[in-house]
């Protein structure tokens, strides 16, 4: 587990294969800029447009080159509970040290599955789980009330709260252990969320702005809460614009306007539309980015 910004990092393709190359390249910087964790095959890394094979190969290459100099989560989330205890297994097995496991989606489940579902996966291992809740994209909320109940498994430590209801991350700071880490799963929602107990972020701004998630956090948990409160407003237009069209697909552009020859999504999502590229560049801008020719 940890404290701090966690990269949801973005999975680099070239010719539609993972760039394994540009992976190393990014997980370096990463950790030269303080990010305080890598999640490697979660919504943004494109997890569900890559076989089980590719996502073993990501997880473990990851976990060899981090080489414990910061946490690696692995996404191991599926709607088949039996596929993410295998990868959740396989997770453990190479070396990944902790495991965040998105709510069944599609097929969905009720609250009482919801239990059983991740019973089954944190009985198989034995590394902490954070529960990603993110009903926007699966169809499916995961309440405080059976958070409280999956709590207390040992192995279940954690969620990453991606409701946007700032009264349910209350209700799950009121009913689940102190010891229950609580990461926002918004990154307009980083203070807020921290207000309520919450102890960092598994963010998407930070694939372009790591240096800056770290502090926005580290500032609040040393006490800081005015430079946090300034570092999240400021950042908060460019967030913005950051899922003006569906994430992934706005912060692979802004790396590749960085510069960082990230490639591009894949099918089904496209490239961004060139009204929402340019709004994008206009944010990018006036946070201070060095966007070169664009």
């Amino acid at each position: 587990m940890f404290k701090g910004s966690g990269v949801a990092i973005v999975t680099p393709f070239k010719n539609d294969q993972i760039d394994f190359e540009k992976l190393e390249e990014l997980l370096e910087w990463h950790i030269e800029e303080n990010t305080d964790a890598i999640i490697i095959c979660g919504t943004t890394g494109e997890a569900s447009t890559m076989s089980l094979e590719e996502q073993k190969q990501a997880i473990k290459f990851t976990v060899e080159k981090v080489n414990g100099r910061i946490p690696v989560v692995a996404g191991t989330g599926s709607n088949n509970t039996r596929t993410s205890v295998e990868l959740s297994r396989y997770s453990e097995d190479v070396g990944a040290d902790s495991l965040l496991i998105v709510t069944p989606f599609y097929n969905k489940t009720t609250q009482q599955g919801l239990i059983e579902h991740y019973t089954t996966i944190a009985d198989a291992v034995n590394i902490p789980i954070i529960i990603y809740n993110v009903p926007g994209r699966t169809g499916l909320n995961i309440l405080p009330g059976t958070l409280a109940e999956l709590s207390k498994h040992p192995n279940i430590r954690g969620v990453k709260e991606a409701s946007g209801d700032i009264a349910q991350v209350a209700e799950i700071a009121r009913l689940c252990p102190e010891d229950f880490y609580m990461y926002s799963g918004n990154d307009d929602m980083i203070v807020p969320l921290l207000s309520l107990g919450g102890v960092g972020v598994i963010s998407v701004v930070a694939n372009i702005l790591p240096r800056d998630t770290h502090d926005m956090v580290s500032y609040f948990l040393d006490g800081n809460i005015e430079n946090s409160r300034e570092l999240q407003l400021k950042m908060k237009p460019l967030i913005d614009a950051l899922f003006i069209e569906v994430n992934p697909i706005p912060v692979r552009e802004a790396m590749n306007i960085l510069g960082m020859d990230v490639g591009v999504c894949r099918l089904p999502l496209i490239p961004m539309g060139k009204a929402n590229r340019e709004k994008l560049i206009e944010e990018m801008v006036a946070y201070g980015m060095n966007v070169g020719g664009q």
